[in-house]
């Protein structure tokens, strides 16, 4: 029964969840973030980490720092399958979980895909609430084959994973330093700010509140897709101590 409710959960209120087990602190860059866990074969593996590198220094990831997980390991329920390797990244609410921590209060609206030319974000062209679906939405629009992470990366133009959050837009000051302080630690996530009661890549925000855009953090994952690498992906499947994550260099 326990299972059958945990499947049952909306992905809002499962988001909402673990975004009070981040302990992660910019400042210290100690503490608990959340990742998502890619499974790939081992032949596989070199060419996936370079073109995860590649994703993650354009921009287009949380941050760059992976933890690998052998055959035979397990993390979060999760065992690692026989000729396989995981590969944990970071994923986009573990910003949310820091502006929790820091008293704003975040409210995830939608996943979604952005059109982005030139390396400027023109708007959102597909989104799927998380009010209204038991399954991730970036999940959902990776299976659908609509991104294409590996064309923004060479050329500035292209489709990639992106999430719409709501904040108090009487916390602006506050989010501004936050932000700030996520830069200095690595966490590069965020693509755009909007203004108080004014849309954001062409998604309407609440009155009195201001929207976020935060990059996807299975950008990687789709463009390793993209270059045809089987590739499977559990989206937010836990947290983990980020002193146990190395930067991929």
């Amino acid at each position: 029964m326990l299972g059958q409710e945990e499947e049952m959960m909306f992905t809002n209120a499962r988001i909402e969840s673990i975004m009070y087990q981040v302990t992660f602190n910019p400042k210290t860059r100690e503490g608990d973030i959340v990742v998502n866990v890619s499974l790939v074969d081992k032949k596989d593996l070199e060419e996936t980490l370079e073109i995860f590198r590649q994703v993650m220094y354009s921009g287009l990831s949380v941050c760059s720092y992976v933890k690998l997980f052998d055959e035979g390991d397990v993390y979060s329920g999760l065992t690692i399958p026989a000729g396989k390797t995981g590969i944990a990244t970071a994923c986009s609410i573990t910003i949310d979980g820091v502006l929790l921590k820091s008293g704003i209060p975040v409210r995830p609206i939608f996943g979604g895909i952005v059109q982005v030319k030139d390396r400027v974000p023109v708007r959102f062209t597909d989104s799927i609430r998380y009010e209204c679906t038991t399954i991730d939405p970036l999940e959902v629009l990776m299976s659908q084959d609509l991104t294409s992470v590996r064309e923004m990366t060479k050329t500035g133009s292209g489709k990639i994973l992106a999430n719409l959050r709501e904040v108090p837009m009487a916390a602006k000051d506050e989010i501004d330093r936050v932000i700030n302080r996520l830069l200095t630690a690595g966490f590069y996530g965020i693509l755009e700010v909007g203004e108080p009661n004014s849309p954001v890549l062409g998604a309407e925000v609440s009155r009195d509140h201001m929207g976020i855009i935060i990059t996807g953090g299975t950008n990687p994952m789709c463009a390793a897709q993209e270059a045809g690498i089987p590739i499977i992906t559990k989206a937010i499947k836990g947290v983990l101590d980020f002193h146990e994550m190395k930067k991929l260099v």
